[in-house]
Parts: structure tokens; sequence; C-alpha cells
């Protein structure tokens, strides 16, 4: 029988589901989303239906389970990236390797037969995954046995091991760790890594106050400053050549000496990286074309919402993730069921606190921004969404 969660209350015991409420950033995310305590949470949904764990829900499963069980000596934060590279954050998640015949299960993407081994052979015996593998699919359960193959190679052949052995050989295994075909599986989790450290401690501007510079062309940053990654780290070789092809684009990257292949981001004076008016306007534009073309969609619509959100900040502001700081499920039903005012005003301030008198000059706000994309129409309900 295959397994399915539509709730968190499905896949998890009441003593962490106490802890899970017991953490502020969860505890608000879920009120917020009209969740109730002592009654059943749901679980967020992408768009295939599938079930996943906000960003917040998976720190805060990392931070518990390496507490309880791992006296906090795992690094919370390499488990939050590697279950968004695994897996992207889904307790349902399936994958088989044909070539080595192996099927990985879970958040953490673990085989059962490890899972097994490590509770028999190497005393993690928290979670009884002989009598019932299907436990494996309860995020808790799959954290646990991820953070404890991690504590185990951290001290593989009793030596102590650096970050990259130990993510690499998580991937490929202890004969591949310094192999060339884990080395772009390092390379992204430093990147997921980032953006989770950089959500977490995010002491920037607030979404009414501007970054540094936010529309100064990109900055020139020392590869010596420790600054963080580049372009082409977070972003497809397709997507790059499109973004090259942008012609306001091209000149602003050329300008700044920029180089196809590393492309730098620009930094806030506390090196947080951000997206010139230019390359936001070139996402929007790129993204309404590859998918919303006939959706009559506006690309200055997306940007001047991006820009009250985040402030233009590549990793969001706050608790509101990334650019957009929207999850899906919310973009969705505000898509298909609401005017294009309520949208914009349920999207800065949460669909459950729309109210004309205290959000509407939210939307004033965003036809002034809208205004620094496009020519604002005199009627404010002639700005398109739908």
């Amino acid at each position: 029988m295959a397994v399915s969660f539509k709730y968190w209350d499905d896949c998890i015991d009441p003593q962490n589901m106490e802890e899970m409420w017991k953490q502020p950033e969860v505890r608000t995310e879920w009120i917020d989303a009209g969740e109730t305590q002592g009654q059943r949470v749901h679980l967020s949904r992408d768009p295939e239906g599938q079930s996943y764990l906000t960003q917040t829900e998976m720190r805060a499963v990392a931070e518990i389970v390496t507490r309880i069980h791992f006296h906090s000596q795992i690094d919370p934060e390499m488990i939050c990236a590697i279950a968004d590279l695994e897996s992207d954050r889904r307790p349902l998640s399936i994958r088989y390797d044909k070539k080595s015949k192996v099927t990985t299960i879970g958040i953490m993407q673990i085989a059962p037969k490890t899972a097994e081994w490590m509770f028999r052979e190497c005393d993690y015996s928290s979670y009884p995954v002989e009598e019932d593998p299907n436990i494996l699919y309860r995020p808790f359960v799959n954290v646990y046995f991820g953070a404890a193959y991690l504590q185990w190679l951290s001290k593989f052949d009793d030596e102590d091991r650096t970050e990259e052995f130990i993510v690499r050989a998580y991937r490929g295994g202890t004969k591949k760790a310094s192999h060339k075909s884990t080395l772009p599986y390092w390379k992204r989790y430093l990147s997921v890594k980032e953006s989770f450290l950089s959500r977490k401690h995010f002491d920037g501007p607030s979404p009414t106050q501007a970054p540094t510079s936010p529309t100064s062309p990109v900055s020139p940053v020392s590869p010596c400053s420790g600054v963080g990654l580049n372009w082409d780290v977070r972003v497809s070789s397709e997507d790059m050549e499109q973004m090259w092809n942008h012609p306001d684009v091209s000149k602003e990257w050329t300008k700044s000496k920029e180089r196809r292949g590393k492309v730098r981001f620009s930094y806030d004076k506390e090196k947080k990286p951000y997206l010139s008016r230019i390359e936001l306007k070139a996402i929007a534009e790129i993204i309404v074309s590859k998918y919303f073309s006939t959706r009559g969609i506006k690309p200055t619509v997306l940007c001047a919402l991006a820009e009250m959100v985040s402030m233009h900040f590549v990793d969001g502001i706050e608790a509101r993730a990334g650019i957009m700081g929207i999850d899906y499920s919310t973009a969705f039903w505000l898509y298909t069921e609401r005017t294009p005012q309520f949208v914009v005003q349920a999207y800065l301030a949460g669909p459950k606190n729309v109210n004309l008198q205290e959000t509407g000059p939210m939307w004033l706000k965003f036809e002034q921004v809208l205004s620094s994309y496009e020519p604002r129409k005199r009627n404010q309900e002639s700005c398109t969404i739908l």
C-alpha cells in the first residue's frame, strides 16, 4: 500500500508536533496559513500535488532532531541544504539509481538498507526501521537517519573529516568523496546552504526600506572579499544565455566588466546579494515569455511586487524567502480566485489581512513603484495581472 500524508499529524509523533509548535517561526507560519494548535496541520503541496516541507519547517525539523538526538553536534544548515538538493524537502520522494540498483527515499534520500545497517550496527536505534521500513517516509525519522549518516561520515576511518568530504561522500559514497563526479554537488550545496544562512541571519531593511544601492549596476567585488557565489552557480546555463541575450542586461554586465561564466551579483554594504532593476525586469520578462505568454501576466507587475516584498534581495527578507517571497499554494489561490487589487494587497499583507482602509496605502505605494517600470495608468483598476 502506497504511503500518503495529507497532514503533519499523519507523519509525526505528538511530542515532535509539540516541539514544532514551540518553534516561533513555525508557529507564526502555521497560524498565518490558518492552522490552529490542537487541530491537524496541513502539509504544503507543490504544483504536482506532492507534499513538501517549507524552509521554515525544514529548519525546525533539523534543529529539533540535532538537539534531541545529537546534542547539537551536527550543523542543521548542512541537513537543510542536503534535503533541498536530495528531495526538494519532499518526504515521499523516491529515487532509483539504475547503476547501483539502490532505491533511496524521503527528505534526505536514505536507502532502507543504510538505515537498517545504522540501526543494527551503529547503535542509531531511536526509530525501529527494521520493523517498518516505511517509517523512513516520516520527516523526523528520515532526518534522524540522514543526520546519523552525516555523523558517521564525519569520523570515517577514525579521522576528523572536512565538511566537503562529508557532503561529497553523502552524495557519492566515501570512495568518490574526492572524485570529480561529486564536485558539482558540493558547489550546489554551498550555494543552497548560503541561501539558508542568509535567510536565517538576515538583519537588513524591512520591505519598506531600500538596500544600499538598489538601482546601481553590478558592483565590482573582490574575489578575496569573502562574498558568496555568483550568478552562474545559481542560474541554469540556458537562463544565463537568455540573460546575456537581453540587450539591457548585456549592456549593464559588459559595462561592469562581467564575463560569461563568472557574472557577479551586486552586494549591499552588508554583503547581501541583490538584483539591479534591469536584471529583475529581464528575469520577469524571460519567465513570463517562457511560461505565461498566453495568460496576460505583465513582467512589470512582477517587478513592482518583488521590489516591495524583497527590495531585490536574492535571498529575500526575513521570513519571506527569495525575490518574490511566496509559496506555490498561496500564489495559485490568489492567481485563480481574486481581483488584481486584492492580489497585490494580499500578496504584501497576507490574504487574511486585506482591508481597504488598512492595506489601501499598499496599493497606492505599489502603483508608485510600478510607475518605475512602466507609465502608470490613470485608472488604477487597469493594472493587468491576469
